[in-house]
C-alpha cells in the first residue's frame, strides 16, 4: 500500500470511529451504526429509541447501555427508614406497582413477623440490595427472586397501609381503628366491582424503573405466603424523566395535565396541615402517618377520542395545550372561578372539574399522586381498559376527600367519560425506625 492510500485508509478509520453528529463521544460511533445497518440493526435500534424514551427514561440514539451507569438517578436511595414513610410526599416516580392483600392468618402474632420480614425486606431492596442473603444452596430455592439483580435503586419507595377490614374481631385491634378510618361512602355513579375493591393491607411500590417495582412488589408477595394473598394489583406509568422537561406536570390519558393543583410537598407546614396526622390527633399510632385513598378510574377513551377541544376545555376547566385554567394564560395562574367570558357566562364552566374538585374551603385540599393505567382489552366491550389509578393522601379522609369526591359525583361534566370501578382506603403507618419495623406502634 502507498503512502498516499496508506493515509486515505487511515482518515477513513478515524472517520468512522467519530461519534454522529450531535452526540457525545461515548456515544455509538459511524462504523457501529454500519454494522447495525449490515446486520439489519438499525430498524431495531430506532425503534428501541420510542420504547426507551417512554419506559426507560434515559435512551438516546447513540447511546450505549452502560451510559446510564454514570446517571445519578437510577443509582439514587430513598431511605426506607424515616420519619415518615417515604413515597407519599416524595417526588412522584415514573412507575407504580400497588397491592392489595388479604390476611389468611388469624394470628396476630403472624401479622406481626410478617411486618418485620417486609420491613427487613423492603429496606433491603429501596437500597437497591437482594432479599435474604447469598443465593449459594442449589438445592433451596434463592431467597431473591433475581430479576432485579445488577439494576440500580430507581429511587424505589415502598409504602404500607391498613385497611378497615384489618379491625375486624379476627385480631382484637378494634380499639385502635381510627375515627377517620372510616368506610367510604358509596358515591353517585360508582360503578365499584368487587375484584378491584378494599384490603386488609395496602402496598404501594413505586420507582424509576418498572421491573424493579415489579420485583419488589414480587418478593414481598412471596414473604406473604402463609399468611396474605393478593386481593388485586394494578400496575401504572408517567412519563419518564428523559421523555419531557425537567419539573413538567405530567399529563393524564385524556391529554390534559394532572396535578397542577398539587399543593408543594417542599411546604412542611403545608404537608402538616394536609397530610400528615399530627401528634394531638388519636391514635397515637397513627402520629405521623397519613390516609391513602385509593381509586382505579375506568376513562371512556373511545368516546372522549370524538369528542371536540372545546367540550373537552369545558370539561375540566383548563386549555389542553398549556394547562392553564380558562380565562388564563399560564398553568399555574389562580382559578379565577368569578370570571366571565365575552358571553357573560363563567369563563370556567359551573360543572367544570377543576372548579368543583378545587375545594370549599382549606380544610378541603388533598396531596394527588395518581398514574396512568392500561390493563388491555375489556373482553366484553372490545374497548380499552385503561384509565387513571387516583392516590390521595391526606390527614382525614372525611374532611378532606369525601366532601370532594361527593361534588364531583354530583356535578362532574368528566362523569361522562369516566367511572369509578375499584376503590379502597388504608391507613398508612408513619415511619420505621432502625431496629424496629413498620406498623410498630400498632402490633406491639
Amino acid at each position: 500500500m502507498d503512502e498516499a492510500n496508506k493515509q486515505a485508509t487511515e482518515k477513513s478509520r478515524e472517520e468512522d470511529e467519530k461519534p454522529l453528529d450531535g452526540q457525545d463521544p461515548s456515544s455509538i460511533s459511524r462504523r457501529d451504526l454500519l454494522k447495525l445497518a449490515g446486520a439489519g440493526g438499525i430498524g431495531l435500534l430506532l425503534g428501541s429509541v420510542g420504547v426507551g424514551s417512554v419506559w426507560a427514561g434515559t435512551a438516546k440514539l447513540g447511546a450505549p447501555a452502560a451510559s446510564t451507569a454514570s446517571n445519578a438517578g437510577p443509582k439514587q436511595v430513598i431511605p426506607f427508614y424515616d420519619t415518615h414513610q417515604a413515597g407519599i410526599v416524595t417526588p412522584a416516580q415514573d412507575f407504580i406497582c400497588f397491592a392489595a392483600f388479604d390476611l389468611t392468618t388469624v394470628k396476630l402474632s403472624e401479622v406481626r413477623d410478617l411486618f418485620r420480614r417486609w420491613t427487613e425486606a423492603a429496606a433491603k431492596m429501596t437500597a437497591g440490595q437482594p432479599v435474604g442473603g447469598e443465593d449459594d444452596q442449589p438445592s433451596l430455592p434463592p431467597a431473591d427472586t433475581g430479576e432485579a439483580a445488577g439494576l440500580h435503586p430507581c429511587r424505589t419507595t415502598i409504602t404500607f397501609g391498613v385497611g378497615p377490614s384489618l379491625f375486624d374481631s379476627r385480631f382484637g385491634l378494634g380499639a385502635k381503628r381510627p375515627e377517620a378510618l372510616a368506610d367510604l361512602p358509596r358515591f353517585g355513579g360508582d360503578s365499584l366491582r368487587p375484584e378491584w375493591c378494599g384490603g386488609d393491607i395496602g402496598v404501594q411500590v413505586c420507582a424509576d424503573d418498572l421491573q424493579v417495582a415489579f420485583h419488589a412488589l414480587r418478593n414481598l408477595t412471596r414473604l406473604a405466603r402463609g399468611v396474605a394473598v393478593l386481593r388485586w394489583t394494578q400496575e401504572g406509568f408517567q412519563r419518564t424523566g428523559g421523555s419531557g422537561s425537567a419539573g413538567e406536570t405530567p399529563r393524564n390519558l385524556m391529554g390534559f395535565k394532572d396535578g397542577t393543583a398539587n399543593p408543594d410537598i417542599h411546604d412542611k407546614q403545608a404537608m402538616n396541615d394536609i397530610v400528615w396526622v399530627q401528634p394531638s390527633e388519636q391514635p397515637a399510632w397513627m402520629s405521623g402517618g397519613s390516609y391513602m385513598v385509593v381509586r382505579r378510574i375506568r376513562m371512556r377513551i373511545e368516546v372522549w377520542d370524538r369528542s371536540t377541544l372545546s367540550d373537552q376545555e369545558a370539561t375540566f376547566g383548563r386549555y389542553r395545550s398549556s394547562g392553564a385554567p380558562l380565562g388564563a394564560k399560564n398553568e399555574f395562574d389562580p382559578l379565577a372561578l368569578d370570571a366571565k367570558d365575552e358571553a357573560g357566562q363563567p369563563a370556567i364552566p359551573l360543572t367544570a372539574h377543576v372548579r368543583l374538585a378545587h375545594g370549599e374551603g382549606p380544610s378541603e385540599k388533598i396531596l394527588r399522586r395518581s398514574y396512568s393505567y392500561s390493563s388491555g382489552i375489556d373482553r366484553q366491550t372490545g374497548q380499552l381498559d385503561a384509565g387513571l389509578l387516583f392516590i390521595c393522601y391526606q390527614r382525614d379522609p372525611r374532611a378532606q376527600f369525601v366532601p370532594i369526591q361527593q361534588r364531583l359525583a354530583k356535578r362532574d361534566k368528566l362523569n361522562e367519560y369516566i367511572v369509578h370501578v375499584g376503590s379502597a382506603l388504608f391507613a398508612c403507618f408513619p415511619g420505621a425506625r432502625q431496629g424496629g419495623y413498620i406498623g410498630e406502634g400498632l402490633f406491639e
